[in-house]
């Protein structure tokens, strides 16, 4: 066998591994479902029982992907005159920089036109875009040992032109405007592409800067220095005043309580959560077996996200 048939033995080898390995996945994927479509369990409907009425909680934790679930249980929400008040509760490393910014223009919107109150409550981390998504309500709560902030962009992505070459392989690219394939995970970067992604980058990274100092009640000028990216403990936070008070998840539900003139106990309300079902899986594929638009989409990626 020569070098060049080792080369393509090993590159099919790699590829079988990994289609094996999404094999199981989807194995794992379809048992998890039918577990969980025999385990009910869903909470009460929001507004269901609430007496003099309760505070609506939003869980915001993992990497922040879709805006569209914590965007349609926060208009809920609002919508729902039992919920006297809205509390984010975060424990988030951030995400994807458009979903983010989506979901901090919904809780702007909300404080602004249904003055309902919306606070943020830390638990481990609130980072990058979960912060920037704290940054949007009335008041941010975090522990002393929280990880808050990361006020910054990444981009990346995976260049495998290298393997390409290994298994003698060429990817082949036919385009209309020099930077439509800015990006290709095939090549590397020119000088030009790169200051182009740069220029993107830093576009974001102002916005989220303008964003924080607006939700904040500051200037640019005051979050800038504060925008390099890292992160502070809850104590280190508050004394530059990106967050609020020093607080747990029960602090901040009792004072959001009697803010709102709820005495005593306060009712949480969490939303419904609609569990995926075997059916589900079985009618939605593409949520098992992603297309090739799906693979593009993990080309390059724009993140508000601390690692």
């Amino acid at each position: 066998m020569n070098e060049q048939q080792k080369r393509s033995t090993w590159f099919w080898v790699l590829i079988g591994g990994s289609l094996f390995a999404l094999f199981l996945a989807v194995v794992v994927g379809l048992a998890y479902a039918i577990v969980h479509t025999a385990s009910g369990g869903q909470m009460p409907s929001l507004g269901a029982g609430l007496g003099a009425g309760g505070i609506g909680v939003i869980d915001v934790d993992g990497v922040i992907l879709n805006a569209e679930t914590p965007v349609d249980q926060l208009r809920k929400f609002a919508d729902d005159n039992s919920i006297k008040a809205i509390i984010l509760h975060i424990d988030s490393p951030g995400g994807g920089a458009a979903a983010s910014q989506e979901i901090y223009e919904e809780v702007r919107r909300i404080r602004s036109e249904k003055k309902k109150p919306i606070v943020a409550s830390i638990e481990s981390v609130g980072a990058s875009g979960a912060y920037y998504i704290a940054a949007g309500t009335g008041k941010i709560y975090a522990n002393r040992a929280s990880i808050v902030g990361s006020i910054g962009v990444i981009m990346e992505y995976t260049n495998y032109g290298d393997l390409l070459k290994w298994a003698k392989l060429k990817n082949v690219t036919i385009k209309a405007g020099e930077l439509k394939d800015a990006g290709s995970p095939t090549r590397d970067l020119t000088p030009k592409e790169a200051a182009y992604m740069q220029g993107l980058v830093d576009n974001m990274h102002t916005q989220f800067i303008e964003d924080v100092a607006a939700g904040r009640s500051q200037t640019a000028a005051q979050i800038q220095p504060l925008a390099t990216g890292q992160v502070w403990t809850g104590q280190q936070a508050l004394p530059l005043h990106l967050i609020d008070s020093i607080g747990s998840f029960r602090d901040t539900l009792l004072a959001t309580a009697k803010q709102v003139g709820i005495s005593g106990e306060p009712q949480v309300v969490k939303p419904v959560n609609k569990r995926k079902t075997l059916l589900d899986a079985l009618t939605s594929p593409g949520d098992l077996f992603p297309g090739p638009e799906k693979l593009l989409e993990r080309n390059v990626g724009f993140y508000f996200l601390w690692r």
